[in-house]
């Protein structure tokens, strides 16, 4: 129950604080990464898969740690879960991105607004008019819905704080290397490879949830499955699919990154996003992040009654053979004596 507890208390502090606002874990270990990448790049994969492996590896043994410094004492077990759900939930943030997105696109102020996107994605938004800012928004708003409030939640839900930041270390060096630029095309493969990984699961978790989220599920269901192969991502797809399906949009399309054009295709049968649809997106992922809270916390604690359930299996028949012990030895002894 502590593990349930802790995801439960962790999504309120971000719901209603928001990011730490001094000394982020996360942003210290996006420090800790680019100083290991000055001093161990090469343009490789071997090098790039070494770097990832040492990262991640590195975090979730220190989430390890920390479940097992608590195992017998749940009420600091559950302020551990708490402190670090709360450190990698994004999703508070996330919302307040949205709102200031939606405000300059409302005001007309398209260059504060491509300046403000990079915020939100890596995508060119030198020449984006109102429309292409709003998909872009409503884009990134559904494919980090997944990213920085799903996927956490369920590897909580899960593993705990190691599979809390575990994934919150994976995610970030993909955010950080996991591009197909000259420079990161060897090194960060690895990174990218795990992060798509490690998302298999959540992004079709998040998938499902916007389909129950939205009142329409059987028209998100069509749309996810038709469309979401259209997109370059294993989940991104299905998660944009199923927004689309989901605010009755049209997404996808050409987007540039640097000197590169990717086709996203198009997915669901709506108009294209305008700027009222950040707004509306914006609620959709909020109603999402309650939805994987609570799956987050049902599925911990199942695996709390597993746990519990293993334990009595493997302590029971120990249990028994000491009980029976001495009465066989008993026996012998009298058999011996007779």
């Amino acid at each position: 129950m502590s593990r349930a507890l802790g995801l439960i208390l962790g999504f309120a502090a971000d719901r209603f604080l928001g990011d730490p606002r001094r000394f982020h874990p996360v942003a210290g270990f996006g420090r800790a990464a680019s100083r290991l990448e000055g001093a161990t790049y090469a343009d490789s994969r071997a090098a790039g898969t070494a770097y990832a492996t040492l990262l991640v590896g590195s975090v979730t043994a220190a989430g390890v740690a920390a479940e097992r410094l608590t195992k017998n004492r749940p009420v600091a077990r559950t302020l551990v879960t708490a402190a670090a759900t709360w450190a990698v939930l994004g999703g508070r943030s996330l919302e307040r991105e949205a709102s200031v997105m939606s405000g300059l696109l409302e005001a007309k102020n398209l260059q504060a607004a491509r300046d403000r996107l990079s915020h939100l994605c890596s995508r060119d938004a030198t020449d984006l008019d109102a429309d292409e800012l709003a998909r872009a928004t409503v884009e990134s708003i559904a494919e980090n819905t997944s990213d920085a409030t799903v996927a956490p939640l369920v590897w909580g839900g899960l593993l705990g704080v190691p599979g809390l930041v575990g994934y919150r270390a994976a995610n970030t060096l993909d955010a950080m290397v996991g591009y197909r630029s000259a420079r990161y095309r060897n090194f960060g493969w690895a990174s990218a490879r795990f992060d798509d990984l490690v998302n298999l699961l959540p992004a079709r978790v998040c998938a499902a949830l916007t389909a129950l989220a939205s009142g329409r599920p059987r028209e998100v269901w069509r749309i996810w499955r038709r469309d979401a192969g259209k997109h370059p991502s294993p989940n991104a797809g299905p998660v944009e699919a199923s927004f689309a399906g989901a605010l009755d949009l049209r997404l996808g399309g050409s987007n540039t990154y640097g000197n590169e054009v990717e086709d996203r295709g198009t997915l669901g049968d709506g108009l294209r996003p305008g700027v009222d649809d950040v707004r509306r997106t914006a609620v959709l992922a909020r109603r999402v992040s309650y939805g994987a809270t609570a799956v987050a916390a049902l599925v911990a604690v199942a695996a709390h009654q597993i746990e519990r359930s293993r334990g009595a299996d493997q302590g029971g028949p120990r249990r028994r053979a000491k009980q029976v012990e001495p009465s066989r030895a008993g026996g012998r002894r009298t058999g011996r004596s007779a």
